[in-house]
């Protein structure tokens, strides 16, 4: 190999460190990204949850809703658990790496930068899936709970027909006994 041909090889080499040094670093933050969204999620399915618990609704729709958010809430957690990411051991590189020459170096840093992406996708893409799945089941939850109690109140905030009394006061005055005339 000619030196111009080793300097233009040294010049691709470094270059693809740096292209692949930096999608390392974007795919971290993504990563961070998935997780702060996730914990949101989480956040939110407990909450709606313990409000729809503290109010009364449709019984076989609250029921789906909390099933729903317990699923919201547990895909969640499943997006931020820990997980073990590969990322660079500087000793393991400066003892295996140190003594050779530097167009060495860089290609050995390129290809284990490589397979540390390859390793850290398949995790950021298990985290989106959870992610989705979490999404999902807290827009059934949200969708579930406000038709229920939509449809439990419905007819409370009725005003009663001129004439005749609310349906409320009907029920206690049926259940009630008939008043007695003293003697």
């Amino acid at each position: 190999m000619t030196p111009e041909e080793q300097t233009e090889q040294l010049t691709t080499l470094e270059l693809l460190n740096t292209e692949i040094s930096a999608r390392l670093t974007r795919q971290a933050d993504s990563g961070g990204k998935v997780d702060t969204k996730a914990l949101a999620l989480v956040g939110f399915a407990a909450t709606a949850a313990q409000f729809l618990a503290s109010r009364q609704a449709q019984p076989v729709l609250a029921v789906v809703a909390l099933v729903a958010y317990g699923a919201a809430f547990g895909c969640g957690l499943m997006v931020v658990r820990v997980r073990g990411h590969k990322d660079l051991e500087p000793r393991t590189a400066l003892d295996g790496y140190g003594h050779l020459p530097k167009e060495r170096v860089l290609l050995m840093l390129a290809a284990s930068r490589v397979k540390m992406f390859e390793h850290n996708k398949a995790i950021q893409d298990t985290k989106a899936a959870w992610w989705k799945a979490s999404l999902a089941a807290l827009v059934l939850g949200l969708v579930s709970s406000t038709v229920g109690l939509v449809l439990h109140t419905d007819g409370h905030d009725r005003q009663p027909e001129p004439g005749k009394s609310s349906p409320s006061v009907q029920h206690s005055a049926s259940n009630s006994p008939a008043p007695t005339q003293p003697r």
